[in-house]
């Protein structure tokens, strides 16, 4: 497994620009699109080169909420619901060798 590196390029009330090494599509489609299913939060990001690792994550708010808590917060709810597919997944795989 690859090391992640996270660093803040840039951080302001409403808005965060963070730069991730070790990490593309994958992982930041699924946090962009948790993130925008919050409607004080706008996010999107872009993988500076297809054959490197690194990409930039952008998070913007209507300052309801911090971008770092609204971050927080998207990657609290991914965890969650990747944890409850795991749970699916091992109870039907324990439901299969019964």
């Amino acid at each position: 497994m690859s090391s992640v590196k996270v660093d803040v390029v840039s951080y302001a009330r409403n808005k965060l620009e963070v730069r991730v090494q070790g990490e593309g599509h994958t992982l930041l489609n699924l946090l962009v699109d948790e993130l925008n299913s919050d409607p004080g939060v706008t996010a999107a990001y872009r993988v500076e080169h297809p054959l490197m690792d690194i990409a930039y994550l952008y998070v913007s708010t209507d300052g309801s909420k911090t971008p770092l808590d609204a971050l927080a917060e998207a990657a609290a709810r991914l965890s969650d619901k990747l944890e409850a597919l795991r749970r699916q997944l091992l109870e039907y795989i324990a439901a299969q060798q019964r």
